[in-house]
């Protein structure tokens, strides 16, 4: 049976890719596990995933949706080496080198097992098993998430506001910008004037007169119209003014205590 699985070298080919499975003259077939292990043999193990890969990607080229049985292919190769060398006399001329061999075999083994998607080595039991320790320990998450969102819903609500007036709350924010904390710097540092639209939008509710007993959301763009072409050094002067009627309060600091 020829070779299909592994990238070969091709015969005489003086550059080859170092990943590829043979020798100067080419893969002689039937010898195609013995070098992928002398070529595994010669590698770090940082590499041994582009290894794999390299020659799935060959095989899939050719064999498409077939991933499995590469997979399988290579499970063997290792598997049967890893049992020759285990059995093999201990007290042999090349139990050393063996040793050494069965330290990679290993590692890769269990990179292979890493990948394993199709339980390729475990009995149904295992299987059985790896399932529902899965499903316990997502219902141990989902019980848990239920739990947080339980506890965050708690603290959730709107802090409605009477009578359509959303933009005497934003005239108020914009006011507390000018605001100065004791040592005569700003209170309240906000370089993104879009915030305040976003926290209102977010926290605060307005009242629907058409549905008495509703309350309604506060469309963000209806407030961004009037935060257009604030000045930095002066939160009041905007391109868009809030209408009168709306201008309800004014923010003056307290006179300082002596």
């Amino acid at each position: 049976m020829s070779n299909k699985y592994f990238k070969p070298h091709e015969a005489f080919n003086l550059n080859p890719h170092r990943y590829d499975i043979g020798i100067f003259t080419g893969l002689k077939n039937g010898f195609e596990d013995n070098l992928f292990i002398k070529k595994l043999f010669t590698l770090p193990e940082k590499e041994y995933p582009a290894f794999y890969q390299y020659h799935l990607v060959y095989f899939l080229g050719k064999e498409p949706d077939r991933e499995e049985e590469f997979f399988i292919f290579v499970w063997q190769i290792v598997l049967r080496r890893i049992n020759f060398i285990e059995h093999k006399n201990p007290f042999n001329s090349s139990h050393a080198t063996d040793m050494e061999i069965l330290e990679k075999l290993t590692i890769f083994q269990k990179y292979l097992r890493s990948i394993d998607q199709w339980h390729t080595q475990k009995t149904l039991p295992e299987i059985i098993a790896d399932q529902t320790e899965l499903i316990r320990n997502q219902q141990s998450e989902i019980a848990d998430l239920k739990a947080e969102l339980k506890e965050a819903r708690q603290w959730d609500g709107y802090i409605n506001i009477r009578n359509e007036q959303a933009l005497a709350i934003l005239d108020l924010f914009l006011q507390m910008q000018k605001l100065k904390a004791p040592d005569g710097n700003e209170l309240l540092i906000t370089p993104a004037q879009n915030t305040w639209a976003k926290m209102i939008s977010k926290y605060f509710r307005e009242y629907d007169q058409e549905n008495i007993g509703q309350v309604r959301e506060i469309k963000i763009d209806k407030l961004r119209y009037y935060l257009r072409g604030i000045d930095p050094k002066d939160p009041l002067k905007r391109e868009n003014e809030i209408p009168e009627k709306h201008r309800l309060y004014t923010i003056t600091p307290t006179k300082k205590k002596r």
